[in-house]
């Protein structure tokens, strides 16, 4: 049988974080973190019961901190080119170590976080990390990499702006000089910092001196790619960074990770990947790679000439349901959004409402109620047979309201900081991972998203079926089509009829037509029995069963910021 994917994300420093004081800017020993262990086996089998099929280890690889780890060869950065106390996961110092926060013995750190993956495997669920391919710590030293091996700029030319075989960009004769605006509270005690010759920022920031909103504790990898030279390519012979690379990409696929989701894949030229993908899959052949890529236009290079499995679905699907959401457009959008895409690529597209980039949805910012969010995730989850992502926490409501330290009170969960996430250790419930102590409409919203994440898997046409719009039949009836999507998935064995509503505050009783192409398309005669499935009884509203009549329509009553599920397979 044919499984879909459910990715389930933990930002692993802050997974069972229950005991930190959530001191503004605070220290590891002052707020606490997760370690890898903590992720044990009633974890992952109350992962697996929920419905998660692939668990997303985000910050796993060694990063810069201001947390020192001295007394095993591992000194903390300088704070003026560390983003928070904890640091950005996505600023690595070492592809070939572990983060030493998630270890219990950090002298045996790698051996914990491959007793993860064994547990993972072991609890029947898949492993996904981050690659981050683009850039580097300002700071980057391996104290772990193979004897072999040379380090990221050990062999630069450091006097060339541009040299297709160094690893990094330069800008000779001048000196790195910290962004102006950096005012957090250790900034007084800061260890000092010399970059000489200042390297190219990673956000491609030709400057000496980044600004506060650049990327300014990372450097940008060398490609071979000129950008500053209208980007020309130096490819033959092959570039002594893309060997590094897939070497790094070796290294953690022997480790038995199953997948990796690349960071700003975008960002590295499609031919790397074409390469690199292609080496890997040659010892790997089973191994899944998730490009973070926004800009539509390379999405089918991406896919078929990079060799991505699957890529985010941000710029598409997620801008168009937070607008809805949010009411700042209509959701016919949804279907124009749909007709303008290359059908093709609907499989390969990863659907998400929140990960660690985006605001929550029950954040203020976003939609200040986390129920707000069942038509767009209902939507994310059923229109076509692609991943679908859930952010942790998400299925509890988490609003992210605190302000932690660096990343303050803007919506998101910190990626910077040491913390505890209140509300989500109530669902963890010291180790018990029965949610207890999690509120009524917390229990609601979770056994929803378990029932979403379930329903992907038990039903034919959610698993392995086709799409179909049928909102355009709809023109000029009482269907609010600003506010309501519906559409139907259907395979050989099984036909759903899906129906949701944004309305945040208005439920309506309507007649859903069904085209009379629907009915010679799926081959359905034009009268069949439906009901409605009671998968989501926490949000559905009252369904009618009776006989499906193509002139009629399908009467339904459909509540605020709901779904609806009619399986209208059998024939009468």
């Amino acid at each position: 049988m044919n499984h879909t994917i459910n990715i389930y994300q933990i930002f692993s420093r802050l997974f069972r974080n229950d005991s930190g004081k959530n001191k503004k800017f605070g220290s590891i020993s002052e707020n606490g973190v997760s370690k890898f262990n903590d992720i044990d086996d009633k974890a992952l089998e109350a992962l697996r019961s929920f419905g998660v099929t692939h668990v997303w280890y985000t910050g796993v690889i060694r990063h810069a901190t201001c947390t020192s780890y001295k007394e095993f060869g591992i000194d903390k950065s300088s704070e003026v080119i560390v983003k928070g106390i904890a640091g950005s996961p996505y600023a690595i110092m070492d592809y070939y170590d572990v983060d030493p926060d998630l270890s219990v013995d950090v002298s045996k750190r790698m051996t914990e976080f491959e007793n993860l993956v064994k547990r993972t495997h072991k609890n029947k669920l898949k492993v996904i990390i981050d690659f981050v391919p683009n850039h580097v710590a300002r700071e980057y030293k391996s104290i772990c990499k193979p004897k072999i091996a040379r380090d990221l700029g050990e062999d630069d030319n450091k006097l060339q702006q541009f040299n297709p075989d160094n690893n990094f960009y330069y800008l000779p004769y001048q000196t790195f000089e910290q962004p102006d605006g950096i005012s957090f509270p250790y900034t007084y005690k800061a260890k000092a910092y010399k970059e000489y010759p200042a390297k190219v920022t990673g956000n491609d920031a030709f400057t000496p001196k980044p600004s506060i909103f650049d990327w300014y504790e990372t450097i940008k990898l060398n490609y071979g790619l000129d950008i500053q030279d209208g980007r020309k390519r130096y490819f033959d012979p092959i570039p002594n960074t893309w060997y590094k690379m897939r070497d790094i990409l070796l290294f953690w696929a022997d480790k038995h990770v199953d997948a990796f989701r690349c960071d700003m894949a975008e960002m590295i030229p499609v031919e790397f990947w074409q390469w690199a993908i292609a080496e890997v899959k040659l010892q790997y052949p089973d191994i899944v790679f998730i490009a973070e890529v926004y800009n539509p236009n390379e999405y089918n290079n991406y896919l078929h000439q990079g060799g991505f499995n699957y890529l985010y679905d941000k710029v598409g699907l997620y801008d168009i349901v937070r607008a809805i959401t949010q009411e700042q457009c209509s959701a016919f959008e949804i279907g124009k959004f749909w007709n303008s895409r290359d059908a093709s690529i609907n499989r390969n597209m990863l659907r998400f409402l929140e990960n660690h980039d985006e605001q929550r949805i029950a954040s203020p910012q976003f939609a200040g109620d986390a129920f707000a969010g069942i038509p767009g995730i209902v939507l994310s989850g059923t229109m076509h047979s692609c991943p679908l992502m859930l952010y942790f926490g998400q299925e509890i409501g988490e609003a992210a309201v605190d302000e932690e330290g660096f990343s303050g009170s803007d919506g998101r969960t910190t990626i910077f900081d040491y913390w505890k996430i209140s509300e989500y250790q109530k669902w963890i419930n010291k180790g018990k991972y029965d949610g207890a102590l999690l509120s009524t409409k917390q229990k609601e919203l979770y056994n929803f998203y378990s029932k979403l994440l379930h329903a992907r898997n038990d039903f034919d046409a959610l698993r392995v079926g086709d799409f179909y719009d049928i909102s355009f039949a709809n023109y000029n009836s009482d269907v609010n089509l600003d506010k309501i999507f519906a559409y139907v998935r259907h395979s050989a064995k099984q036909k759903l009829l899906i129906v949701v509503n944004f309305d945040r505050n208005n439920g309506y009783c309507l007649k859903l037509k069904l085209p009379e192409h629907l009915f010679e398309y799926i081959g359905m005669p034009k009268q069949a029995t439906y009901s409605s499935i009671d998968y989501f009884e926490e949000i559905m509203s009252i369904c009618f069963t009776g006989k499906l009549a193509i002139k009629e329509g399908i009467d339904m009553e459909i509540k605020p910021k709901s779904a609806l599920m009619f399986d209208i397979t059998e024939y009468i």
